[in-house]
């Protein structure tokens, strides 16, 4: 598979800017792998396309607001600040803006209470940071950070996208960016969905800007997936296991569940209880190991989540059910509707 086989037309007006003012009242487009059939229906709906027994798994990442607006030390030239990852105790993977203006040596102040220290370049074009601060550094962070909204929604972080741009679920820190799929879903449709005897399972993966990041090269075996860090517990692999023993189905929320999910599995093919780091990248043609059920977003053109997608379903179907959605004025990307692919 090429880079230009996952290439469409996508006008911005179908970029959701804005979530719904109810989580669950997102429309959904039904894919039936096996029919080749697509209907509508909406996500309050979607505890309907599952029966007792059966197994969904989430992703209980929790965003943090990753976005910092600070200013260069002698020159009061502003700075953007996005936090990747933690490489060692206060020592940060980020990215800046304007990149060209920000060099090693260079001291960044964010409201004069954390410090970024810039000590070295990333291969991928972003900078290495020693950040100094009076107190908790998530405290500071969660006091001063914007929610890190995706490239794509062409506005502000808003104080009300702190709250909504993350999982009613979401209990561990760790992603600068939200696992959008998961947005759905309200404690009243979880509880709905417990009702009906589905056992929700929660994995976690922390997810970076590898999401987000333009494929480079034509030729997909050679794109390199950022990693993330990931950890699927002894407790979700019994219940994942025991419930295909029992030939029920298994529900993925979101690409970034089916990675962390096919990054545990063994060589049978059974999911296991591991924890690392995970660069997975999943593309056509590839063979799932442990989901039968995706429950996605509409992706943008070339992405890797795109991708993963189209080798769940095939690439001829995904792409048929994209541009029905644009047909029918479905919104896209992290705000937008959702599908469900069975």
């Amino acid at each position: 598979m090429k880079l230009s086989d996952f290439k469409y037309e996508l006008q911005d007006r179908y970029i959701a800017q804005y979530p719904l003012e109810k989580r669950d009242h997102s429309r959904l487009m039904v894919l039936d792998r096996e029919k080749k059939s697509i209907s509508h229906d909406y996500f309050y709906n979607v505890v309907n396309y599952f029966s007792e027994g059966d197994c969904l798994v989430v992703n209980e990442t929790k965003v943090f607001p990753a976005r910092l607006l600070g200013t260069k030390d002698k020159t009061d030239a502003k700075v953007e600040i996005f936090l990747l990852r933690e490489l060692e105790t206060d020592l940060w993977e980020v990215l800046v803006r304007p990149a060209r203006k920000v060099r090693v040596g260079n001291r960044l102040s964010i409201n004069n209470l954390l410090f970024c220290d810039v000590i070295d370049n990333t291969i991928s074009g972003g900078r290495v940071v020693r950040c100094t601060y009076d107190g908790e550094f998530y405290d500071i962070v969660e006091k001063i950070g914007k929610a890190p909204l995706p490239p794509y929604i062409n506005r502000e972080s808003e104080l009300q996208d702190k709250e909504r741009y993350q999982t009613v679920y979401a209990t561990k820190r760790g992603s600068v960016a939200a696992p959008t799929s998961g947005l759905h879903f309200t404690p009243e449709l979880l509880e709905k969905v417990k009702q009906k005897g589905i056992k929700i399972v929660p994995i976690l993966l922390h997810l970076g800007l590898g999401g987000f990041r333009p494929v480079l090269v034509e030729d997909l075996s050679r794109h390199k997936m950022d990693s993330e860090y990931f950890d699927v517990s002894q407790q979700a692999v019994d219940i994942i296991n025991e419930t295909r023993r029992n030939k029920n189905k298994i529900i993925a929320v979101g690409t970034s569940t089916v990675r962390g999910l096919e990054s545990a599995i063994t060589s049978e093919g059974w999911a296991k209880a591991v924890s690392g780091w995970t660069d997975k990248f999943i593309y056509p043609p590839y063979e799932f190991h442990v989901i039968d059920n995706l429950i996605t977003n509409f992706h943008l053109s070339c992405t890797t989540l795109l991708m993963l997608v189209s080798a769940f379903a095939g690439r001829d179907f995904i792409r048929e059910a994209y541009e029905v959605a644009k047909q029918e004025n479905y919104r896209f990307a992290s705000y937008g509707d959702a599908m469900l692919i069975l």
